[in-house]
């Protein structure tokens, strides 16, 4: 059985949590490629060489600690969201470590380690996973800008100086991910651990609303094109048109808006906004970003706007490999009998991608008050290192 020291464990992610700490509680600000995810990776290639494993950054940012030989892939990211928690992404790259370093004194198998880049969006979907994978070429990913308008290729080469090749995907014998649970699914229900058995798929894509821009004092009612009243309308009517297609579990959101020029005395003379959707089944992914097309159509004919969809980035539904499920599952068993289930990851991870490559896997620990991407979130450090010795007790059975 390999042996977990949980308080190094919790030390390390305590010190990861302070490059870029920010705001109240355990609030964290580390987006991709900004100075505190650089410090970060530069942190977490230290511990990687100090527990035997070979520091490897590649050619997009992403940080691999690798073992020698085959090996099995652990981790998650280690970039935060604009104002996000301590825990999202992190809790995942630091339990890879510490199984990887437990293992290693422990004699047991190799473990190697990964913190993807970008898993956040800055640039897209799940960046630096989306490009190792295959699922998005470095060609178009390098024309990718995020919302503050910097240039992908112009961020990845801040590490350019670390950076080598791609890491061949063929030395792993598969990838196991720990997060938070990011819901409230295990902390209402009380429970330690949830053993993931599939991740939705989703879409993302921005769309511009261009009317006329014009003075705020002046122009009447009923002569104004203005382009916020057009994003309030075409709001209003896709929540009403997805009313017989969606299910329970089918999200929607209209999350990040720009207005032009954005001033108090101006008509709006454009609305660019962001629209994700995600679900688990394909066809119906499909069908909402039908009705979104031509809603979005329909506004712009009708308030006089004109439309423009910018790529659509996403990924499809993905079911986790049943052998490292039943490790997982096992391994709840033992720490947390009684207090552990099966669910569907409503949020989106790097395993959707590396599912491309090898057999995947996730485990997730409660979020308190099913919070996430918020400075409040928060997982009880008991449940923490309930979550570690799941891993452990898995990694063992696996051999």
């Amino acid at each position: 059985m390999i042996s977990v020291n949980p308080d190094r464990f919790l030390s390390d992610l305590h010190h990861l949590r302070s490059i870029g700490a920010a705001g109240v509680g355990k609030g964290v600000v580390r987006p991709a490629f900004s100075a505190a995810d650089i410090q970060a990776r530069h942190w977490l290639a230290a511990q990687m060489a100090d527990c035997g494993l070979t520091p490897h950054f590649d050619p997009v940012g992403n940080l691999f600690g690798l073992a020698e030989g085959p090996s099995l892939l652990m981790g998650s990211h280690s970039d935060s969201q604009p104002e996000g928690g301590w825990l999202d992404g992190a809790l995942g790259v630091i339990a890879a470590l510490e199984i990887a370093r437990a293992s290693r004194e422990s004699g047991g198998p190799a473990i190697s380690v990964v913190s993807f880049q970008d898993e956040e969006g800055r640039f897209g979907v799940t960046t630096g996973s989306a490009i190792w994978s295959g699922n998005l070429t470095l060609e178009t990913a390098d024309t990718l800008t995020a919302h503050d308008g910097a240039r992908f290729a112009d961020e990845r080469a801040k590490l350019a100086d670390v950076a080598g090749e791609f890491v061949d995907p063929g030395r792993f014998t598969g990838f196991v991910e720990m997060h938070i649970e990011q819901g409230p699914t295990l902390d209402t229900s009380g429970e330690q651990i949830g053993v993931v058995t599939d991740i939705v798929g989703i879409r993302d894509m921005r769309i511009t609303l261009t009317g006329q821009q014009n003075h705020a004092g002046t122009t009447p009612m009923h002569l104004r094109r203005d382009a916020f009243q057009a994003l309030s309308a075409f709001n209003s009517a896709i929540n009403d048109r997805f009313r017989n297609v969606v299910t329970p579990s089918t999200v929607w959101t209209i999350g990040h808006v720009t207005l032009h020029p954005n001033a108090s005395s101006i008509v709006p003379g454009r609305a660019t906004f962001s629209m994700q959707w995600r679900d688990g089944d394909i066809s119906r992914l499909e069908r909402m970003e039908q009705i979104i097309r031509d809603t979005a159509a329909e506004i712009a004919n009708s308030s006089g706007m004109t439309l423009e969809f910018g790529p659509m980035l996403g990924l499809d539904p993905v079911a986790m490999d049943s052998a490292l499920q039943t490790a997982l599952a096992d391994g709840a068993k033992v720490v947390a009998p009684g207090k552990w289930r099966r669910l569907v990851s409503g949020a989106l991870h790097d395993a959707t991608n590396v599912s491309r490559l090898m057999p995947v896997a996730m485990l997730f620990v409660p979020s308190i008050n099913g919070i996430s991407h918020d400075f409040a979130e928060d997982t009880a450090e008991p449940d923490l290192v309930a979550g570690l010795q799941v891993l452990a007790h898995a990694v063992t059975a696996r051999g």
